[in-house]
């Protein structure tokens, strides 16, 4: 009888293990998505900000002021 116990008890620990390794894996694997959507966001802003920067250089060294620089690039005529 004591074996059977002995036996039945490290089973369980054995299954508690692997469903804590697959638990600990699976949120691991879920921070690494978000991050990676998080990035996935933020990749274009760069564009945006490089191709604004440009324009606001090439309006300026047509002679405007900063502020009317920056109000044509954002849009306004």
């Amino acid at each position: 009888m004591a074996k059977t116990k002995k036996t039945k008890n490290c089973t369980n620990k054995k299954i508690l293990w692997y469903v804590l390794s697959v638990v600990g894996v699976s949120s691991r694997l879920l921070g690494a998505l978000g991050i990676l959507a998080i990035a996935i966001k933020i990749y274009p802003l760069k564009y945006q900000a490089k191709y604004f920067n440009e324009c606001v250089e090439e309006t300026r060294s047509s002679g405007k002021s900063i502020a009317t620089s920056v109000n044509f690039c954002n849009g306004a005529n």
